[in-house]
């Protein structure tokens, strides 16, 4: 009798498993979901967003014009008539499209 046998069968049913379990606690992939920017964010803050362009604070940003907006801006992402989409100059997170930051630059 070959005593190597049992001992084989129960090294790979160990590693089945193992890895069986592995896979079982792995998350589900998934499409993350998008994720809005907060004015509190430390990104944000740096870079004077404000998801509502009226509240744009003229002393402490003077470059703001007032028809500047993200849906305006050539770092916008969204789609046109939407009413958020994603920027790159937040890591693609979401901007709310009547918003805006000082890295603000009018499409072409």
């Amino acid at each position: 009798m070959n005593t190597t046998h049992p001992r084989r069968r129960f090294l790979k049913q160990l590693a089945a498993s193992i890895g069986a379990t592995s896979l079982l606690s792995l998350p589900i992939l998934a499409a993350d979901a998008p994720v809005h920017l907060e004015e509190n964010d430390p990104t944000a803050i740096a870079l004077g967003y404000k998801k509502d362009t009226t509240k744009v604070d003229p002393k402490k940003y003077p470059q703001h014009q007032p028809d500047q907006k993200c849906i305006n801006c050539a770092l916008y992402t969204g789609k046109p008539d939407a009413t958020d989409g994603p920027c790159t100059a937040f890591a693609n997170k979401l901007v709310t499209a009547d918003g805006w930051c000082m890295v603000y630059a009018k499409k072409p």
